[in-house]
């Protein structure tokens, strides 16, 4: 698969292949610092541990929006925290109507251990929310199956995560990972969670990954402004390394530099 000259979400044209959270950061200036290190034109944002329904985030919410404004990008209100499919719903529809966007990066949750998403709520939660015009970019893990159901129900971009959230281990399964991309050609993929460095990042654009999105990874940083810029140089090189096209491994030793008058059957 060749990428465009942009990223495509549901048909919106997005000029960044790096989608970016705002939480965790030690101020909200630094976390608008970061934003816009970063080059992100995506911002997630969480609605449920501001309690949505009593307004309590309006505040963090309306600077959030301040910032994405900024950057000329889009606000892509999560699920985080949901537990069943029907709470996520729930949820989503009050993101559509505080936010005024139909995208949902949709979450729910199966495991309080691992926080690993749980599949047939996802699915459930997919389906509903797809049928009520929402564009949908589901959490999953690196489930092949899962993948294929969800985009098969209708969900164009697919967020397998590389590790479970939070624990910025990196890509623990690149098979399974590239299987997925192999497997699903046309879809958007967006990897997403675990991610620790930028050179993980760098590792998923090279696989072929569409884009990647991150919030630990550089809010926990010692400093979050310049390891957003790494993050975006990153974003960049495995680009235009999988653009480039990487050589193949080889079992033995190949000189770089070809001897003169060496037989064929030795070069």
């Amino acid at each position: 698969m060749a990428f465009s000259t942009e990223l495509m979400i549901y048909g919106q044209a997005v000029n960044s292949r790096l989608l970016i959270g705002s939480a965790l950061y030690p101020s909200p200036q630094i976390m608008k610092q970061a934003i816009l290190a970063s080059g992100s034109k995506i911002v997630t944002l969480s609605l449920k541990r501001q309690n949505p329904a009593q307004q309590s985030g309006t505040k963090i919410w309306r600077y959030i929006q301040e910032v994405v404004k900024e950057t000329q990008g889009f606000l892509l209100p999560n699920t985080a925290g949901c537990k069943t499919a029907k709470e996520a719903v729930t949820l989503a529809k009050m993101s559509r109507e505080i936010f005024q966007t139909d995208w949902i990066k949709l979450e729910v949750i199966g495991d309080d251990y691992n926080l690993q998403p749980d599949p047939i709520e996802l699915l459930k939660a997919s389906e509903q929310l797809l049928n009520e015009g929402f564009k949908v970019l589901p959490y999953c893990t690196d489930d092949l199956v899962v993948c294929q159901r969800l985009y098969d129900l209708g969900c164009q971009v697919i967020m397998p995560w590389a590790s479970p959230i939070g624990t910025g281990k990196g890509l623990m399964n690149p098979y399974n990972l590239a299987t997925i991309r192999s497997r699903l050609p046309d879809a958007t993929l967006i990897l997403d969670a675990g991610i620790g460095k930028p050179s993980d990042a760098c590792l998923a654009m090279e696989m072929g990954y569409d884009a990647v999105l991150l919030n630990s990874a550089i809010a926990l940083a010692d400093s979050p402004v310049l390891m957003a810029k790494a993050f975006a140089q990153a974003i960049v090189a495995g680009e235009q390394g999988y653009m480039a096209g990487v050589m193949q491994q080889r079992q033995t030793a190949h000189p770089s530099t070809p001897t003169l008058e060496t037989p064929f059957w030795h070069q």
